[in-house]
């Protein structure tokens, strides 16, 4: 897909459980590979489709911002968009023998095209890139490591 990103990592544990982590917004921060994420202010304990929850990030200064979820198949799938309109989604497909392939992409195919251009410019895919896969491999290591 154009104007997007992804990465892919298989996980030793069931989607079920990797789905409980994503869908809980508080737990974020725990693996977050952009170190952006600074902590949830307001934010249900489970999301579903539709839900809002804001989040305190820090690029460069510290700011609000309020993701909406967008897409939420139980176990399989959510993403969620804020009012830049990039997409973050989480695909989760089981393997059958107790894995899980999670795919991350980051999509700014949505936003207005000057903002797009400069997404570009600003080097964001290079950089979100890399960041999805330190989230992937924290997720990874958090999950593997539960008890």
């Amino acid at each position: 897909m154009a104007n997007s990103i992804s990465s892919s990592i298989i996980i030793e544990t069931n989607p079920s459980k990797i789905f409980a982590v994503l869908s809980d917004p508080r737990r974020h921060p725990e693996f977050d590979g952009s170190g952006s994420i600074v902590g949830s202010i307001d934010a249900p304990d489970q999301l579903k489709l539709g839900s809002k929850f804001a989040m305190n990030v820090k690029i460069g200064v510290k700011y609000p911002i309020t993701n909406t979820v967008i897409e939420f198949t139980e176990n399989e799938k959510i993403a969620w968009q804020h009012i830049g309109k990039h997409i973050w989604k989480y695909e989760l497909t089981e393997n059958g023998d107790n894995t899980t392939t999670v795919s991350e992409t980051w999509d700014w195919s949505v936003c207005p095209y000057p903002e797009r251009k400069g997404l570009e410019i600003a080097g964001f895919p290079k950089r979100n890139l890399k960041n999805i896969k330190k989230t992937l491999d924290n997720l990874k290591i958090l999950l593997e490591n539960q008890s």
